[in-house]
Parts: C-alpha cells; sequence; structure tokens
C-alpha cells in the first residue's frame, strides 16, 4: 500500500528530484513551498502531486500540509552562507522558526517520522578527518548555526514527544535543476553558467579551497533510507560521497568538458566559507556488511564509522536491491563518459560530464528522473 508524504520545498533543488522518486516508486506525495527559490516547472512532470503554497513559519499553512501524511522530508530552508552572511536574521526564521512549526505540527498530526535536511557545514573550521558524526560542532556563519540548531530541535522532539526524527547532514549537492541565477548559487551551477555566457569564472580565494561533491541521486537515496531505516529516530547522519576537490579543479573539469581554456577572475575569501570541507574515510563494505560500525547512506563509496550503516542495511520493503560499492570517479574524468544511477539504486556517481550538461542552463523542459 502506498503512503502519503510532505515534501517541504519540494519545488526546489533536492526537493523536486526527492518529489520525482517518491512518485516513481508509487507514494502519494505532497509538496509545501512558497516558491521563493522553488520553481514550478521542477514539478511539471509531476501533475498527480498535490501542492500547498505557503511559507514555512505559517503555522495554518503548515499544519493544512502535514494533515494525514506518514512522514515528512523537511528540504525548505534559506540555503546559502554567504545568504546568511548578509541577511542572519531571516536566515535564523525560516531555518530554525520554521522547522520548529512543522516539528509542532508535525507532533499535533501524528506523523510518524521527519526526515531533515541538515548541512555538513555545522562542522564548521574543525581540523580533525575523517569527519564522523560524533566530532563536535564548530559552526563559523549563521547558516550552520541555523541548521544546527534545528537539529538540536530535531533530537529534542524525538526524545520530549515521541515523534521520530532523523538529520542528515548534506555535503555540496550537485546534479540537475540546480539553479545557477542567484548571486548565492552553489560552485558548479555558477561556473557553468559563467562559462557558457563567456564570461571568467569567478573564483573566491586561492581556489584552493576543496569540498566533497554530492551528487543528488545519492542525497535522495539517502532521504528515501532514512525515512524507512527502523531504530534510528534522533541521530545524525552525514551523506557525502568521501573525496574532496578544490574549485580549481571544478573550474578545469568544466573547461575540459566544453573543450576550451577558461579565463578566471580571483577574488577576495567569502566570509563565514570554511577552507576545506570534511572528508571523510572509504569503506567500501559499507553497504554490504552486516555488522554495527561501518557505513554510510547516500554514496556507496563513501561511509561512516557507527552511524550509517543502520541506513545502508534496509530500504523500503518493496526495493529488494542491493547496491553495489563503487569508488567515486576522480574529478579529472567529469567530462567524460560514465555510468549512471540505475533504476532502483545508485550504484555509481554518473560522470561529472553527463551532470554539467544536465545541470547547463536555460532548461527548456524537466525531464522526470527515475530511482
Amino acid at each position: 500500500m502506498s503512503k502519503r508524504y510532505l515534501v517541504t520545498g519540494g519545488a526546489g533543488f533536492i526537493g523536486s528530484n526527492l518529489v520525482d522518486a517518491l512518485v516513481a516508486r508509487g507514494d502519494r506525495v505532497r509538496v509545501l513551498d512558497d516558491f521563493s527559490t522553488g520553481r514550478r516547472e521542477n514539478l511539471a512532470a509531476q501533475p498527480g502531486v498535490e501542492v500547498v503554497e505557503g511559507d514555512l513559519r505559517d503555522a495554518a499553512a503548515v499544519r493544512r500540509a502535514v494533515a494525514g501524511v506518514d512522514g515528512v522530508f523537511h528540504q525548505a530552508a534559506l540555503r546559502s552562507v554567504p545568504r546568511s552572511v548578509d541577511d542572519p536574521l531571516s536566515s535564523n526564521q525560516v531555518n530554525v522558526t520554521g522547522t520548529l512549526v512543522l516539528l509542532l505540527a508535525c507532533r499535533d498530526a501524528g506523523v510518524r517520522r521527519v526526515v531533515y535536511a541538515s548541512s555538513s557545514s555545522v562542522y564548521g573550521d574543525d581540523p580533525a578527518l575523517p569527519k564522523v558524526e560524533t566530532l563536535p560542532t564548530r559552526p563559523v556563519s549563521p547558516y550552520a548555526i541555523s541548521k544546527l540548531a534545528a537539529e538540536h530541535y530535531c533530537q529534542t522532539f524525538a526524545r520530549l514527544y515521541g515523534l521520530e526524527t532523523v538529520s542528515l547532514r548534506y555535503f555540496n549537492v550537485f546534479g540537475p535543476r540546480q539553479n545557477p541565477e542567484s548571486k548565492y548559487s552553489a560552485v558548479i551551477p555558477r561556473f557553468l553558467a559563467q562559462a557558457l555566457a563567456g564570461e571568467p569564472l569567478e573564483v573566491h580565494g586561492d581556489g584552493e579551497q576543496s569540498r566533497d561533491f554530492t551528487y543528488i541521486d545519492n542525497v535522495v537515496e539517502g532521504n528515501l533510507r532514512a525515512m524507512a531505516a527502523p531504530g534510528v529516530s534522533g541521530e545524525v547522519f552525514n551523506i557525502a560521497c568521501g573525496t574532496r576537490h578544490s574549485l580549481i579543479a571544478i573550474a578545469d573539469a568544466i573547461a575540459d568538458f566544453l573543450g576550451r581554456q577558461l579565463p578566471r577572475a580571483h577574488t577576495g575569501p567569502r566570509a563565514g566559507d570554511d577552507r576545506h570541507a570534511p572528508h571523510l574515510r572509504v569503506l567500501r563494505r559499507a553497504l554490504r556488511s552486516g555488522r554495527r560500525g561501518a557505513g554510510q547512506a547516500g554514496c556507496p563509496s563513501a561511509t561512516q564509522p557507527r552511524q550509517g550503516e543502520r541506513l545502508a542495511s534496509r530500504r523500503p520493503a518493496h526495493r529488494e536491491t542491493t547496491a553495489a560499492p563503487h569508488r567515486a570517479p576522480p574529478i579529472a574524468t567529469y567530462a567524460r563518459a560514465g555510468r549512471t544511477s540505475g533504476s532502483s539504486t545508485v550504484t555509481a556517481v554518473p560522470s561529472p560530464g553527463r551532470l554539467l550538461a544536465a545541470t547547463r542552463p536555460p532548461r527548456a523542459s524537466v525531464k522526470q528522473r527515475t530511482m
């Protein structure tokens, strides 16, 4: 029997990809979005999806959205570290107060579980590597503080009220439908837009700062597992791929893909940015091992000790598949042909050449992605 799920921020980049996956497996889906950053065309391929247009801070709208749902994938947020530096109050109001409004509505409506989209930025400038969920959090931006505060609310609601919650710390997600137009855009779509417009690639600082870039399919898979896995309420999981690539390496990959040299314009470092993203240890047996303490959902090539195995070991009952461990390709191969994720599980990170083409603006239509 299909279940009904709410996706907050479901018209956005991550949310709409998650909506596609839920619909593809036969679930009923409702979206809560105010369309301030989400795009209606991201839902065009899913006419059967119910849309509640409203602000996350509007308690009445949120109560309507959660009524009768089995679970909530909470993707809505004011994202971006630079945006939060420019306007910390709005980031706090949406990311913290909005999440609290949602949790209260879910508690009162009897929702079984909330899967919350957190961020790797909560680790801040802690130099310890690899990053595991048990490390201290040292946020250095208002955005990171807001995501961590909402994590604590999720854990508190799990303890006090019995509302199951799982928090997922995303690591620099990229893929189709990522918007390159905002000044707060992530680096890959922003570089692409600048390159295709014939403009220099704007590189903050020396460009040697690194990130763990995580393809959207891995994030979707992590969400689905987090909703289904037993015994994980109140916990936090990293969703990442266990590799680091510098901004210069990303620029070189795009140049290779386009077949021409791309000029770069270096600017000052951005306030609130971490120098290097958390780097994860790769344990390739993670998605096959039954031992506790050896896995992480979301990317078959990357794992987290202790936490993620419980996500990796349990999928929804109607998806009896096994993800094959696979080492993500190095950034230098991103412009070459590569494998894509299968119809029922993520078995490899698609080649970034394919991903670069998929994210190239403008998008004339939305192609439905299957899981």
